[in-house]
């Protein structure tokens, strides 16, 4: 019975292990800006149908996209494409200037 109970733990890591994905996340600003949560509709139904696209928020305040993505799928490259599909322009956003942009934390 113990050694059932090895096995099967062993298979259930060895399962996880190979369904794990390389996930990244890339942050980009579009050109033309994004003026209306149409524009954010637009761009995340267009968008989720790039091969290897697990999420997308859009921020319009920010006037940014944030795609996370299987790199083992895709690339930067080919997510930049698919907003050139839809006739934006992405470029993307350094980590530090990704901080920089964000609202200042409250001060106590």
């Amino acid at each position: 019975m113990k050694k059932k109970m090895v096995l099967l733990v062993a298979s259930l890591g060895c399962m996880l292990t190979i369904g794990a994905k390389d996930l990244k996340t890339v942050t980009c600003s579009m050109n033309p800006k994004m003026r209306c949560v149409n524009c954010e509709n637009k761009i995340k139904e267009n968008l989720r149908f790039e091969k290897g696209v697990k999420a997308i928020e859009t921020n319009l305040e920010k006037q940014t996209v944030t795609v996370t993505y299987d790199a083992d799928k895709t690339n930067v490259d080919n997510i930049i494409k698919g907003f050139a599909k839809i006739k934006y322009q992405a470029t993307v956003v350094p980590p530090a200037e990704e901080k920089t942009q964000e609202e200042p934390a409250e001060k106590k």
